[in-house]
């Protein structure tokens, strides 16, 4: 009987060829917990729900530090900490300044002065060379299948020459099949696509940008509405009570006047009395 392996997820045993290689993951697992980008750092990890876009060491930050911004360098939307995202900052303190990537042109490139860690002796950032490898990988299981099939026909086609006792299939050979132009466009078209994917992320990021400061914007400008209409109801009423005041002190000076002028009607005829009087 052939042995059986536990899935890491589940538990349940299976055969070893129905786990996937590296995490150990049954079909079913697979399906539930897919292997996703992070919204922020980009990185793939095992997703526990469909609403879990972030990996847990995002949300961990999230929670320190808040929503981050985008890198100076990368353009990712991972700087919690600064104007820089973790893995910029210890490759600048590692390997020095950034250069220019040779696949997306973004200053974001770190040169580690060794050209077995290069891809393909290109000078790529970090989102450029796990595209430039996925391609890489693709273009490699489309071979290893093309091989694969290439292989089965060449076997049919001299089962069928000896049973006919022809032997003009024995010339076929299953490396055209691998080196045939189809293969070549095959990796343009898959690079080209990650690229596309690339820069649809890239501007999905933009926009959220573009919406976090158009709303903040909106918000800015209610706020500064909101603060002149006070500011203005505050010096209509000042300038009303300042009105009010001006009209009771202008009608107590008249009171004052007309007493100060009985006052003086009432000596002149007091005087004018005692100069008559005998």
């Amino acid at each position: 009987m052939a042995a059986l392996y536990a899935c890491t997820k589940c538990h349940q045993r299976f055969p070893f060829e129905a786990l996937s290689q590296g995490q150990q993951l049954c079909k079913e697992c697979r399906i539930a917990h897919p292997v996703v980008k992070c919204t922020y750092c980009r990185t793939e990890y095992q997703q526990e729900s469909k609403t879990n876009t972030i990996c847990k060491k995002c949300a961990q930050n999230v929670q320190l530090y808040g929503t981050p911004k985008p890198c100076q360098y990368c353009n990712i939307i991972a700087a919690f900490i600064g104007n820089k995202c973790q893995r910029c900052t210890n490759s600048e303190k590692k390997y020095g300044p950034p250069y220019s990537c040779e696949q997306c042109k973004q200053q974001c490139a770190f040169d580690r002065k060794d050209d077995r860690k290069k891809v393909d002796g290109k000078l790529l950032c970090w989102l450029c060379t796990l595209s430039y490898k996925r391609v890489l990988q693709k273009t490699k299981e489309h071979r290893k299948h093309l091989s694969s099939s290439s292989r089965t026909s060449h076997q049919e086609k001299e089962q069928y020459s000896r049973l006919s006792g022809g032997s003009h299939y024995n010339s076929f050979s299953p490396d055209l099949a691998l080196d045939s132009p189809g293969t070549d466009h095959f990796v343009i078209i898959a690079q080209l696509k990650e690229e596309v994917a690339t820069l649809k992320k890239m501007l999905h990021q933009k926009d959220q940008m573009i919406l976090e400061k158009e709303k903040k914007i909106t918000e800015l400008k209610a706020d500064f509405q909101y603060q002149e209409s006070q500011m203005r109801a505050k010096m209509n009423q000042m300038e009303k009570t300042h009105k009010e005041v001006t009209e009771q002190l202008q009608a107590k000076n008249r009171e004052l006047l007309k007493q100060a002028a009985a006052l003086s009607k009432s000596k002149k005829s007091e005087k004018t009395g005692a100069i008559t009087s005998p």
